[in-house]
């Protein structure tokens, strides 16, 4: 399979890119080789297509469902008790709609951390782009609970091999609040056996901080490095509440840290992500958009404006965060956090990649690329994308997309109605 797409614009100028397979092969000012497919770059801009962090891609089933409420109010009462009647169908459905809503933004791999892990693996397999997907690990202490836990998980790490290269197995323990100590080291040590990452949620609220300091004498990251979890391997999600020590130890340990601006906002999780402390350090920070029933949708470039224009607000300087840092963090700095070869259009990378529709209005009189993606941009203004060497989306048509969605709503439905009848 090859594709050739002429004249588009690279980097401020007119290139033609060719890909083989699922290879970056050839960028040039012309290119005279023959392919497959041939896409015109006229009005057009390349773009290394967006990298979500962390994310809990078939809650898209629940988006807009339980919002402007009390966070416990809102786990108890809605999120736990619908998620408590999801099935493996339900989860394929959900994540196939979330694989559509990331393609048609841009978005070609994605962190995920969810229930019933097939059913993500199945809608990644289908979509065609890619994912680390992990099952979310929660034991609560209990050690029958954990035993379960960790055949679960053993038994899907064997049987992820039948799922192909753009699906990466990993494993999810939760949070330190809902994952034993014996589980923790368990995960750490069957990761670094394995070669696995470790998707964590860490330091979101202050909650957490307060009760880990009460029960281990020391805050989350100070804990997780005592037990010997911590590595390069481990992809914290959140990290609103670190302090500057943990941030130096996050640093020692080559952990790498996930930003959700969005969703830390919405959830008043009571203060802004310590972005400039942890760059100074050297932590490499990565973009996510955590699930949509905190989000509410997984458009990564609002991601961006969020994250910039929250860093600006809270440190009262309009230079802060950066558009063009805004955007590294969903593209270099995710690939190099998941160890993709992507996060740039070049030679040699993987041929994940967009093209933006630069006649949009609001990316007109279009004096800068970043500031204008960053700051007036939005999904809507990707026209086409590449995932793997393969064409997913083309004039901002996805195959099969009216389906997926038609089942998507009757899903969603049905199991909130199942949820009801069966809370009374």
């Amino acid at each position: 399979m090859s594709i050739l797409i002429k004249g588009v614009t690279l980097d401020g100028h007119k290139k033609d890119i060719f890909i083989r397979d699922n290879l970056i092969q050839k960028i040039d000012d012309s290119i005279n080789l023959s392919a497959n497919v041939q896409i015109s770059g006229d009005y057009k801009a390349a773009i290394p297509s967006f990298i979500n962090g962390h994310t809990h891609a078939a809650m898209t089933l629940l988006r807009g469902y339980a919002d402007d409420m009390h966070l416990q109010d809102w786990l108890e009462k809605k999120i736990w008790v619908a998620e408590a009647h999801m099935t493996e169908e339900d989860i394929y459905c959900g994540a196939r709609l979330a694989c559509l809503e990331m393609i048609k933004t841009g978005t070609t791999f994605f962190n995920d951390m969810y229930w019933f892990w097939k059913g993500t693996a199945r809608a990644v397999q289908e979509m065609g782009i890619r994912a680390a997907i992990s099952a979310v690990f929660i034991d609560f202490f209990d050690k029958k609970k954990a035993k379960e836990q960790i055949e679960i998980n053993m038994k899907l790490f064997e049987e992820s091999r039948n799922f192909g290269d753009r699906v990466t197995f990993t494993l999810g323990p939760h949070a330190i609040y809902t994952v034993s100590e014996g589980s923790l080291k368990w995960a750490a040590d069957f990761a670094r056996d394995h070669g696995l990452l470790i998707h964590v949620h860490l330091s979101e609220t202050q909650e957490e901080v307060e009760n880990c300091i009460r029960k281990q004498g020391m805050r989350p990251a100070e804990y997780l490095g005592k037990i010997g979890f911590l590595g390069p391997n481990v992809i914290a999600c959140h990290g609103v509440w670190l302090s500057h020590k943990e941030i130096l130890l996050l640093k020692k340990h080559g952990v790498k840290v996930v930003h959700n601006p969005i969703s830390n906002m919405k959830l008043a999780v009571g203060k802004a992500f310590p972005y400039e402390r942890l760059k100074t350090a050297g932590v490499t920070i990565s973009l996510g958009t955590d699930g949509c029933s905190s989000n509410n949708n997984l458009d990564m470039l609002e991601n961006m404006k969020f994250a910039s224009l929250l860093q600006k607000y809270h440190h009262k300087d309009t230079t802060a965060l950066p558009a063009r840092e805004a955007f590294q963090m969903a593209t270099i700095n995710g690939a190099k956090a998941f160890g993709l070869n992507c996060g740039e259009v070049k030679e040699g990378a993987l041929a994940d990649l967009a093209l933006i529709d630069l006649q949009r209005p609001e990316l007109t009189p279009h004096f800068d690329l970043y500031s204008d993606l960053v700051y007036s941009g939005n999904g809507g203004c990707v026209d086409t994308v590449i995932c793997d060497g393969k064409v997913l989306m083309a004039n901002r048509r996805v195959e099969n997309e009216e389906t997926i969605l038609e089942e998507a709503r009757r899903c969603a439905f049905d199991l909130i109605k199942r949820a009801s009848h069966s809370n009374g």
